[in-house]
């Protein structure tokens, strides 16, 4: 068994505890701009859950195989490797709620039981921020049951006790003739929840993060799991296969930056890519 990592980044503890959750045989769904999510698939795929088929938003496709996060030629993976190809009506009332698959979305807002908005900030008519919308979000969140969530910077900002426009349905949210599965574990930058009291509930800390620090970056009042424990670090392999395998670029860092920071790693990645294309075709 491979040692426990003592040289690991928070972005790297996300993707292996989203691996962790990934059982194998399972289809997983990806969505667009998801990095974070894409590499903690790939981690499964190489490590205990060979098995598992991919559909996802780039494309629309679905595939068995797997390769390198990229930026430039994201699309290569999915239409170059594809077994098939829906469009997304097709997805939304077909292919999703006949095989209820395992899928990862990143809320800008949700309150404690689940209800997300990805669609504005404050007013829907005079917004203080209109974010890009919630996709395929709505639709699902009313009948898939492995709905789950990631944060890569817990704050109040997401956190809220109200959601300003609710875009996606938590826990018993809707129709009472038809209440909404809810989302079942979400993994942040400071720790892993789940729902199973109703509601947003701490299941475990990241090394180094007390339930205090925690409470104060959230809007609402947690619930605390009373058998609460330390979230297991990555081990040496899994730390291995991100870096040298899966995202030697460090994509799924652009998750966790923002502004200035976030435009120049943007830019190292995309000119780190066509080096190596050019490489590549000089090869052949």
């Amino acid at each position: 068994m491979s040692q426990p990592a003592t040289d690991y980044t928070i972005d790297e503890l996300i993707c292996v505890c989203i691996a962790r959750q990934i059982e194998d045989g399972e289809l997983v769904v990806q969505g667009i701009a998801t990095p974070l999510v894409l590499a903690g698939y790939m981690l499964a795929r190489l490590t205990h859950a060979p098995h598992i088929a991919f559909a996802s938003a780039i494309g629309q496709t679905f595939c068995r195989d797997w390769g390198p996060l990229s930026i430039a030629h994201v699309e290569a993976l999915w239409l170059g490797k594809a077994l098939g190809r829906f469009d997304f009506a097709q997805a939304v009332c077909e292919l999703l709620p006949t095989y209820q698959p395992k899928e990862f979305f990143r809320p800008a807002q949700m309150d404690a039981r689940g209800n997300t908005g990805n669609i504005v900030f404050g007013d829907y008519h005079k917004p203080r921020l209109r974010l890009p919308g919630c996709g395929g979000i709505a639709d699902v969140t009313v009948y898939e049951e492995h709905v789950c969530f990631y944060v890569p910077r817990h704050s109040r900002v997401t956190f809220v006790e109200q959601v300003d426009l609710v875009s996606g349905l938590g826990v018993g949210a809707g129709p009472p003739e038809h209440p909404a599965p809810g989302p079942t574990y979400l993994i942040s930058d400071l720790g892993q929840f789940d729902f199973a009291p109703g509601r947003m509930h701490l299941t475990s800390v990241h090394p180094g993060v007390t339930v205090e620090r925690i409470q104060a970056k959230t809007g609402f009042r947690l619930e605390i799991a009373p058998d609460l424990q330390e979230t297991p670090p990555p081990t040496a392999e899994e730390v291995r296969l991100l870096r040298e395998v899966i995202d030697p670029l460090g994509i799924r860092d652009l998750e966790r930056l923002s502004g200035a920071r976030r435009r120049a790693k943007l830019h190292e990645i995309i000119e780190r890519e066509q080096d190596a294309r050019t490489v590549n075709i000089k090869r052949q």
